[in-house]
């Protein structure tokens, strides 16, 4: 993963000018939706991912066109179980509150900028992961580490397609969305 960042963020340093990447230099609010998920940690190989419902809104604050820092709030409700026959019920579960800050590094380019997005958060709410390598039930709050990739689209960038992802180690899940979003301004420069 560190190789990834150092990637991104060399690309990015590599092609800033004065495209927009963020929406514009300023002020935002972004709001997106979409597909919930929660699965088990890449560890645990099995076969339960549980779907559900997504949406964020973020306040947006762009001092540069490829840098912003995103403070955000959110809703994630996913959950699956696996019934099959000779194989114990598996269980995934997240429905939770979301809270944190991120960071993003954008690639200056017109119409489809790629970018990366992280930073920390809390969940707060109820998980469960019970598997066959796993057997863990918590509520309350649990920390976590939001990662995003996306493309920001349009003109000046003011639409997104985006997977997002929520690293909850403490219950050996990740959660996240396929989301699409939309940026409206509040202050621009």
């Amino acid at each position: 993963m560190s190789k990834l960042y150092f990637l991104a963020i060399l690309f990015t340093v590599s092609f800033c000018n004065s495209i927009y990447a963020q929406p514009q230099k300023g002020e935002f609010i972004h709001v997106s939706a979409g597909l919930g998920i929660s699965a088990p940690s890449y560890e645990d190989k099995n076969e339960v991912t549980g779907t559900g419902f997504y949406a964020q809104g973020e306040y947006v604050w762009s001092p540069l066109s490829w840098f912003g820092v995103r403070p955000y709030a959110g809703v994630l409700i996913a959950s699956d179980e696996l019934k099959e026959e000779g194989i114990p019920n598996y269980k995934i579960k997240s429905n939770a509150a979301l809270l944190g800050v991120k960071v993003r590094l954008a690639a200056p380019i017109p119409y489809v900028a790629p970018f990366i997005e992280s930073g920390v958060g809390v969940s707060i709410g109820s998980f469960q992961t019970y598997t066959a390598q796993t057997n863990l039930k918590k509520n309350g709050v649990l920390f976590h580490v939001p990662v995003t990739l996306g493309l920001a689209l349009g003109r000046n960038h003011e639409f997104e397609f985006k997977f997002i992802y929520y690293f909850n180690e403490s219950v050996e899940q990740f959660s996240g969305a396929a989301a699409i979003g939309f940026t409206i301004p509040i202050n621009e420069e």
